[in-house]
């Protein structure tokens, strides 16, 4: 076959993992028959394990018991549907630190309320299997998309292992462009997540997943849900949307089987793979003070020096455990 069509062909396409709308919205009725007047929450989201309680939440009607009617649209990856909430077309979002604090240091309106799920496996390493050990990577090209747990999990590798970073070429791209790039001989690995890394090993001769990102415990990754700034200031229908999102992460936990189902659906993820990649996570919604403020304050200084952000945060501005400590103070501790 020839190497440069197929490699053409190794598009967002070509895995299925692009959408249009795609739009899942829920309504209850009466008991006269008539619709409720429900508060809309329409919520945006990744294509991978880390988004599949928005997808619980939505197909399992959980937003309705609390008098709210959801939606979830799917982007590319998380932080690129962050950006829906300072649009005004969604009111919660997740990604991981870096995606939020980028977009807040522009300006953005949007807020921290809570983690929903934390893996040591989903964000990894993926390239040629000449790769051995970390300082193997010296003189190579690698990839990760700016300012996301890729680009962090990165940060983080070439401090454990005391890499030379300038002596290692970085290329900034988008995630559905690495596995092409990696077979076009653009790049020799590349840091990113499920299910890319397992597509570079599956469709690139000679590539392997060459890492998991908590490996000799370099980086654990922590997605947090962000709400909107309209979403923060009512605060009737923040309550509600938590206690909703808490349902839906909590049945990812104990019923892991039919979330896997409910999601590779909804992602276009064949439901034994979203199952193994579901089985690397951990589905929890939390929101403690000294894990979540010292992660974003670890995650600020890397930032501040990849001049992701200019300034430092105004943690209580940026963090608002408010609506968690009301609704789980058994899982906001210190505040």
């Amino acid at each position: 076959m020839d190497r440069s069509k197929q490699s053409q062909g190794m598009t967002r396409r070509a895995f299925g993992l692009s959408f249009g709308p795609g739009l899942y919205v829920l309504g209850v009725a009466t008991a006269g028959g008539a619709p409720a007047a429900l508060k809309k929450v329409p919520t945006a989201t990744g294509i991978d394990a880390l988004f599949v309680p928005f997808v619980v939440a939505a197909e399992l009607k959980i937003f309705e018991k609390y008098g709210l009617e959801t939606s979830f649209k799917p982007f590319d990856d998380g932080n690129i549907a962050l950006d829906a909430l300072l649009t005004g077309n969604s009111d919660i979002g997740a990604t991981t630190e870096l995606g939020g604090l980028s977009r807040w240091d522009k300006g953005g309106k949007l807020y921290v309320t809570s983690y929903s799920s934390t893996s040591g496996k989903q964000i990894g390493l993926a390239g040629r299997d000449d790769i051995k050990k970390p300082e193997d990577l010296i003189g190579r090209t690698v990839a990760y998309p700016r300012a996301t747990g890729g680009h962090l999990y990165f940060m983080r590798y070439v401090r454990k292992y005391n890499l030379p970073v300038d002596k290692i070429k970085v290329k900034l791209m988008q995630a559905p462009e690495m596995v092409a790039a990696l077979e076009r001989h653009d790049i020799d690995a590349f840091f990113l997540w499920q299910p890319w890394l397992d597509k570079a090993a599956q469709l690139v001769q000679g590539a392997k997943v060459l890492a998991g990102s908590g490996d000799d415990g370099v980086f654990t990754l922590v997605s947090y849900d962000y709400y909107s700034q309209g979403l923060i200031d009512d605060k009737p229908r923040a309550l509600a949307a938590t206690k909703a999102l808490m349902e839906a992460t909590d049945f990812c936990a104990t019923n892991a089987d039919e979330a896997a189902k409910l999601a590779g659906k909804a992602f276009r993820i064949p439901e034994a793979d979203m199952k193994v990649y579901m089985s690397r996570m951990t589905y929890r919604m939390e929101m403690p003070k000294e894990f979540v403020l010292g992660n974003f304050q670890g995650a600020a200084e890397l930032a501040l020096a990849e001049s992701i952000i200019k300034k430092m945060p105004d943690w209580s501005d940026f963090i608002r455990p408010q609506f968690m400590k009301e609704v789980a103070p058994d899982r906001s501790q210190g505040w």
